[in-house]
């Protein structure tokens, strides 16, 4: 990450964030359309029962709804990243830019997949899991390109801990994207009520672990409560040592109310026996603590110093053995 001195340019910054609200939409729009079984309504890709526009009925509005919202947001990134390639001097701002068109190419070939094979396991989780690595590219974009990120000046603090804010934040990310993975396979292999009762399992801590979806669920239970501890850790952290910087504080206390409104969904899912409403909303907190964990973890990279390494160990006083002359 580069310390170029670059030019804030309001229109790009604006249609950055507003590329980055479209994708969380069509997560939404994705997540309706499992949620309410809608996958199969339209069988045939990339037309809708060979028409550019069927009857939004049922279903069908769901999943023709979905893909017109996808058509929309391609379009967006498409545009994105032609901007970011035509004006942007940070190399590494131009790249995400271009993983980014990458990936809701490839996002859109998998829906098409998804379709046409009739919805097999593997192809509907991996479009969940490329769907969120979209979405965090565009919000890594957008925070790129944000006022506060290209008008403030040097690092405003030192982070001299063992293990950086940064590497923790880090961190976080990859747990709530592993829990995100976790999620999708609940979702897309049906196991979301396969341990119907809660907090408890089946009236144990530990249910019988015989069947897939039992231990995928299960697991799942597990995957939150590790995911809370790390974002509990991030939290604290930040706020502990850094509580005078308002772009540090904001996300972390963000990233406390969103994993706390995520477990409470998490529960409600199950208790609602999977209502449509409550499982898209859970997955796009999910999405959301994502996203905060990684403006997190770039904000640290970009206000906070990393304490300069000693160029050698420290130098002990030498001690006599007792008795010793």
């Amino acid at each position: 990450m580069t310390t170029i001195r670059v030019a804030h340019r309001p229109a790009l910054g604006v249609y950055t964030k507003i590329v980055a609200v479209c994708t969380f939409l069509l997560l939404l729009a994705g997540a309706m359309v499992t949620s309410t079984g809608s996958g199969l309504a339209v069988p045939d890709w990339p037309l809708s029962f060979g028409k550019v526009m069927p009857a939004m009925e049922g279903g069908v509005l769901y999943e023709h709804g979905h893909r017109m919202v996808a058509t929309f947001v391609g379009a967006l990134i498409v545009g994105e990243a032609l901007w970011l390639w035509r004006i942007e001097p940070r190399r590494w701002v131009r790249v995400l830019g271009w993983f980014a068109l990458g990936g809701v190419i490839l996002q859109g070939a998998l829906g098409g997949l998804t379709v046409l094979l009739r919805l097999p396991d593997a192809v509907s989780v991996s479009h969940a899991a490329l769907a969120q690595l979209v979405f965090g590219l565009t919000v890594a974009i957008a925070v790129a390109c944000s006022r506060s990120w290209l008008r403030d000046g040097a690092a405003e603090a030192v982070d001299a801990d063992a293990f950086s804010l940064f590497s923790l934040a880090a961190l976080a990310c990859a747990a709530i994207y592993l829990q995100i993975l976790l999620g999708a396979v609940v979702r897309h292999t049906g196991a979301g009520l396969a341990i119907p009762t809660f907090p408890l399992a089946f009236g144990r801590l530990v249910p019988p672990l015989d069947s897939f979806p039992v231990a995928i669920h299960f697991a799942h239970r597990v995957g939150s409560i590790a995911v809370t501890l790390v974002v509990a850790w991030v939290a604290v952290r930040a706020l502990r040592r850094h509580r005078s910087l308002p772009r540090i504080v904001g996300p972390a206390l963000l990233l406390l109310a969103l994993v706390a409104i995520q477990m409470g969904l998490g529960a409600w899912v199950v208790l609602s026996y999977k209502s449509a409403w409550v499982t898209s909303a859970h997955l796009g907190t999910g999405a959301l603590l994502f996203a905060t964990a990684l403006s997190l973890a770039l904000r640290s990279r970009r206000y906070l110093a990393l304490a300069p390494r000693p160029a050698h160990p420290p130098i002990r006083p030498h001690r006599e053995p007792a008795g010793a002359r």
